[in-house]
């Protein structure tokens, strides 16, 4: 994957290009045809289901179409495709271009046939058309509504023609086996579909609209014809899909039906539609959503299935494969703007109802009204507690009662289940606990509830009831919630004797909670790594609370049979919390916790998923994961392993013994709400670590499952994406979601074929059949998709690699975008692929703007390989919002792939900071719509660290971060430029004197830059008392208008002990500026600034200016929304133009230049630019000779030709 564009005497290589995904095509059913920006790319859908080959076809253009050629005479728009035991020809074309590519029969080589051919306008679409004698032509249907027809190896235009209604066209077909039958389809700006024959034109290549389709409110998109029914498909602007009943179009049908008619209009997606697809079946439509609807014939048209598996920014590409790959299956592939491909196997044709529409009423029988509802056994396994305080069990389609309990169950009731070992066998039984008003609990096995045990500890309501797994995969404990704080705990063993399963309680010690208006206990779950016994909880209130046995889990394990009861008063005998983080999930509740891999996890009715860790007797909190907007009710965290999912939500009974599942060993995982049980037979769970200095855990997968108004939801935070969606009505109500079996389907996509069990209105109700073993939709990733809008800034955190001889390395990014998250990326530029590590999602607005500190020793991280790298990053942007992680990141050997691990240091916003302040209501408040544009690290200190940020609200704001209390401040502000500061730059100096002066530049709209000198700011140590200065040291004028970006050379000169700083700015004007300033620091007073020399190029890009970076105090390298960037060399006479190289990246925003260090003797240097996409680039310097040479060595197929035609064109 590279191209070449060469000036002077540097040369611009591309490595890696991630794009919106703009074509799609299948090649028979075992492989796809990818378009990302020029780049054609076949992906083997066999078993390994990997990309095989990729080369560049178009040069400048993107991929907007490709065309097998048809392998047989058919003239249905629904050829039968050429397979790839045949080398199969193709024309691949968008914008202006068009070629001829070959895929040889292995399916892993393309060879370029002919040159690029480069038309006069821009090319909708490409059929092949059959003609005597001659070779297959191309009919190509043109943008200003024409259709040409060419022959694809020597260029010649053999027939060109126009309609009369002169239009542009935003989509057009061309049907038929031949230009003198063909008739054109075309979607005009006009939200209009016309039709006519480019064969049937008058003598002046002129031809008349012979069928207009009226309806659309919007222009047309895409167009799709099914020739076996005559109807066609037209996507629009207006988040509509038409089906139009046309009839035969070309040959002998002409243009179909005298009077066409629309016999459905498809409203379902939220945005514009941009493709649509028809089969003999089901029609599909793609779109700006990120939704591909596969929508149902019958009736009126419904939603049949909705695949989602793309980041914002919607779907751009659309594809499905022709023939069935199994059990009626076809394959279905999308491409997003986020540069993700996703593969469905998806079931056309299914018999049964919809279940996402039609939810499964379970026909409870028995007496009362359904109040708690629980799985067991399977997925036909249910359990229901009813307000009458009885048990029912569901099986086989049946319902049968299993318990009743006495008065005092009736009217109020809670249950909890969990499947147990006995200890004599491996087998599992079911023990289920209820709770009454009274205090009183009963504990008995599915299997012989008569033989259960009667608990009365306490006096009052019991609040809740928790199964926690102990000591051992044999032994369970039961908490119970009663009034005034306590909460008591029995071990719970089973065992089987002659008459059957038989239970052993023993009492420990009570828990005491904190002091609070909602006081009882609604989590928990047991640390099984620690010495002594440590438990994490959480409490109504909203509360995490920590707590330590009295003795190690050993003796307490042997001591619980001899433990004293209570006494009534029996303060001496409760256990009190060692640690409490209070109110952190707010006042709605804390509703799971759940330890993994050493690391705890919890949830609440707040929004968030809250990371910790366990130091001692302090609990802590790493890391915060925010679900989407409005989905503020979470329940759980479901854990995804790679291809197999461990539920670890219940923090009663999850943690680190969430079993792992092989091909041999069956598991089925159940999460309710209240509990969560796990079935397995055994096993161990597999630690991820990277080898670095030390080890490192990498970060797990994990789905948030919870509520967003009355959806019941599984989200992805590192794909965000809905994975499942239940309309249930809301979260006050009882539930249970039943995970698929990861033996049945290995892949962690299949959580959207759970089931999820309800109470609603009184039913017990399942979102599909209990009984259904049938999945109608198969996901896979074939590519990783990143943000899905924009991306607003991009920098580098430095090279991962096995070992530090180790050749193999990969390079390390974080990115910050439009869609409010942070990324973090690593990048193989050898084989151009790129992995997600971590996703940030806790901005609420854009992220503008990323800088980083080294945590690492090694001072040469930014260039040498490492084998792990651990650093501060910052991320600010929209909202007034900056925030702070910390970063470490290793090679983990198994997955041979670095893995990041997240830990959350401070954030800061000025709305909140405002509200702290006293006598606020005699302040203005700060405008909330303020956005940080750029940041600087001023200074870089063990403890303490320093920024500058340039703010919309025309400040300049340095803020403090303090590492040991994690703490962000505002250190000081000036309102100086009036208007929106949009980027900052720093620099610190030495004085002969050996003190440190840092300086930072500003620049504002105005395009006047201003020069601060913060060196008292920084050394004070009481900010209060001194409020920095009121006005920088030096201001002049550069820019016309606003100045995007200014950057500094780390190193600079001296000159007679006189700093001489290197200072280059980018404007909104497309002019590129380098200017050399004189620093004099000899003034004890003030700092003397000197403007030795200015240059600059005033159109270095056609576009503003928008990144600008550089690579030492002479070369630059700088880039645009022209979509080029350009490398510069400042030599005495002024800026000299070194290279350019076209980008894929629309809309450029942020740049990133670096020296490349290793085992490579030749060196050389690398460019990333993030913007619609991101692109990395290799940069090598070539003298005159190498660059003869490599003009010589060119392959042929680059060449280009122009296809001209203008003098026959008629618009």
């Amino acid at each position: 994957m590279s191209w070449w564009m060469t000036l002077n005497r540097t040369v611009l290589e591309s490595s890696v290009l991630v794009a919106p995904v703009t074509a799609l095509e299948f090649l028979g059913d075992d492989y796809l045809l990818t378009g990302v920006g020029p780049i054609l790319s076949i992906f083997s859908l066999q078993d390994a289901q990997k990309q095989t080959v990729s080369v560049n076809v178009l040069h400048n253009y993107c991929i907007h179409g490709i065309q097998p050629k048809k392998q047989n005479n058919s003239d249905a728009i629904f050829p039968e495709r050429a397979t790839i035991q045949d080398d199969v020809e193709l024309v691949v074309f968008g914008g202006k271009g068009v070629r001829l590519i070959k895929v040889r029969s292995s399916g892993h080589s393309l060879e370029v046939v002919g040159p690029l051919l480069e038309l006069e306008d821009w090319v909708l679409d490409v059929s092949w058309l059959k003609c005597e004698d001659v070779c297959p032509l191309l009919g190509i249907s043109l943008a200003h509504n024409a259709a040409l027809l060419l022959e694809p190896l020597s260029g010649q235009v053999l027939a060109l023609c126009s309609c009369v209604e002169a239009c542009l066209l935003y989509s057009a077909i061309l049907i038929g086996p031949n230009w003198d039958t063909s008739v054109l389809v075309g979607g005009t700006v006009f939200n209009q579909l016309v039709l006519w024959r480019p064969g049937g034109a008058r003598a002046d290549n002129l031809a008349h609209v012979e069928r207009r389709l009226l309806g659309h409110n919007g222009v047309i998109f895409s167009l799709c014809y099914l020739q076996s029914s005559g109807w066609l498909a037209s996507a629009s602007d207006d988040r509509s899909v038409r089906l139009w009943h046309v009839g035969k179009l070309g040959g002998d049908g002409g243009c179909g039906e005298e009077k066409p008619t629309c016999l459905r209009v498809l409203y379902g997606h939220q945005a514009r539609v941009f493709c649509v697809r028809l089969s003999p079946d089901v029609v599909y439509s793609a779109g700006e959503d990120g939704a591909c609807l596969l929508w149902k014939w019958e009736g009126d048209g419904r939603v049949g299935r909705t695949l989602k598996g793309h980041r914002s920014g919607g779907i751009r590409a659309l594809a499905v494969s022709q023939n069935s790959v199994g059990e009626g299956r076809k394959w279905v592939a999308t491409g997003g703007a986020d540069g993700g491909i996703r593969l469905w196997q998806v079931m056309e044709q299914s018999n049964k109802k919809e279940e996402d529409e039609n939810q499964t009423d379970l026909g409870f029988c028995g007496q009362g009204s359904p109040k708690v509802v629980r799985s067991v056994g399977g997925h036909d396994g249910v359990l229901v507690c009813t307000d009458r305080g009885e048990v029912f069990l569901h099986q086989h389609g049946l319902w049968k009662a299993v318990w009743k309990g006495g008065p005092e169950f009736q009217s109020y009731c809670v249950m909890e289940v969990a499947q147990m070992k006995t200890l004599s066998s491996d087998e599992g039984v079911w023990v289920c606990a209820v709770g009454n008003l009274n205090g009183g609990v009963q504990v008995f096995s599915l299997n012989n509830p008569g033989a259960g045990m009667f608990l009365q500890e306490c006096e009052g309501k019991i609040h809740s009831l928790q199964w926690v797994e102990g000591w051992g995969n044999r032994s369970w404990c039961l908490l119970v919630s009663g009034s005034e704080g306590l909460v008591y705990r029995w071990t719970v063993e089973m065992d089987v004797d002659e008459t059957g399963p038989v239970l052993t309680l023993n009492k420990m010690k009570p828990f005491l909670l904190p002091p609070c208006a909602k006081r009882w206990l609604t989590a928990a779950v047991l640390l099984p790594h620690a010495k002594d016994g440590l438990w994490v909880c959480g409490d109504r209130r909203g509360s995490l609370l920590l707590y330590r046995e009295m003795k190690s889990s050993e003796e307490n394990k042997d001591s619980v049979e001899r433990v004293n009861e209570c006494t009534e008063d029996g303060v001496s005998a409760l256990i009190s919390p060692v640690s409490t983080l209070f109110g952190i999930h707010g006042k709605q509740g804390v509703t799971s916790v759940c330890e993994h891999q050493g690391v705890c996890y919890s949830t609440g009715r707040d929004g968030c998923v809250r990371i910790l860790t366990v130091r001692g007797d302090s609990l802590n909190v790493r890391q915060i994961q925010r679900a989407c907007k409005g989905m503020e009710w979470l329940e759980k965290v479901l854990f995804i392993d790679g291809n197999e999912c461990k539920l670890g939500p219940h923090c009663e009974r999850q943690g680190t013994r969430d079993e792992e599942c092989d091909g041999q060993r069956t598991a089925q995982r159940v999460l309710e709400n209240g509990h969560e049980s796990v079935k397995s037979n055994n096993g161990e769970e597999r630690l991820t670590k990277a080898k670095g200095d030390g080890e490192i855990v990498s970060e797990v997968r994990f789905v948030m499952v919870g509520f967003h108004s009355v959806q019941f939801v599984l989200w992805d935070p590192l794909r965000q994406e809905k994975l499942f969606s239940v309309a249930c009505g809301g979260g006050h109500r009882s539930w249970a979601y039943i995970c698929p079996s990861s033996e049945a389907h290995p892949s962690n996509h299949i959580l959207v074929q759970g089931t999820l069990l309800f109470i609603k209105q009184g039913a017990v109700m399942a979102s599909r059949s209990l009984t259904s073993s049938t999945t109608e939709v198969r996901g896979h990733t074939l590519r990783e998709g990143l943000h899905g809008r924009g991306l607003g800034c991009v920098r580098r955190l430095g090279s991962v690699s096995k070992s530090v001889l180790s050749s193999e390395a990969c390079e390390v990014f974080i990115t910050g975008g439009e869609d409010t998250t942070v990324s973090v990326l690593a990048v193989k530029p050898e084989q151009g692929t790129v992995k997600v590590l971590a996703v940030i999602a806790d901005h609420i607005s854009s992220v503008r703007t990323l800088a980083a500190v080294p945590r690492d020793e090694k001072k040469d991280r930014w260039t040498e390989p490492s084998s792990s790298i651990s650093t501060l990053m910052f991320s600010a942007g929209g909202r007034a919002q900056l925030q702070c992680y910390y970063l470490l990141i290793g090679w983990d050997e198994q997955l041979n792939w670095p893995v990041c691990q997240v830990t959350q240091i401070a954030g800061h916003r000025l709305d909140e900071q405002w509200e702290r302040r006293k006598n606020r209501h005699k302040t203005v408040k700060m405008d909330p719509e303020t956005r940080y544009m750029s940041m600087t690290v001023l200074q870089n200190g063990t403890d303490e660290v320093f920024l500058a940020l340039a703010c919309s609200d025309g400040a300049v704001r340095i803020f403090t971060l303090r590492e040991d209390n994690k703490k962000m401040e505002l250190l000081w502000e000036s309102f100086y430029h009036k208007r929106c500061v949009l980027s900052v730059a720093s620099c610190s100096l030495e004085d002969q004197h050996g003190k440190q002066h840092v300086l930072l530049f500003s620049g504002a709209t105005d395009g006047a830059v201003a020069l601060w000198d913060l060196t008292a700011v920084l050394d004070s140590k009481y900010a209060d008392s001194w409020h920095g200065p009121s006005a920088p040291c030096f201001s002049f004028p550069v820019h016309q208008s606003g100045v995007n970006t200014l950057v500094i050379p780390e190193h600079h000169e001296v000159v007679e002990n006189k700093d001489i700083i290197t200072l280059a700015s980018g404007g909104d004007d497309g002019k590129l500026s380098v200017m050399k300033i004189k620093v004099d620091l000899s003034h004890p007073e003030a700092v003397c600034p000197q403007l030795l020399s200015h240059w600059s190029v005033p159109l270095a890009h056609s576009a503003p200016l928008t990144a600008l970076s550089t690579l030492d105090s002479t070369l630059f390298v700088s880039t645009s929304p022209d979509q080029r960037v350009c490398v510069w060399r400042l030599c005495e006479d002024g800026l000299q133009h070194q290279g350019t190289i076209f980008s894929h990246t629309a809309d450029a925003a942020g740049l990133w230049v670096w020296h490349k260090e290793g085992l490579n003797p030749e060196g050389g240097a690398y460019v990333v630019v993030c913007g619609q996409g991101l692109q990395l680039l290799k940069l090598t310097e070539r003298d005159k000779e190498d660059l003869e040479e490599t003009e010589r060595m060119r392959p042929k197929e680059q060449d280009r030709q122009k296809v001209v035609f203008a003098d026959r064109f008629i618009v």
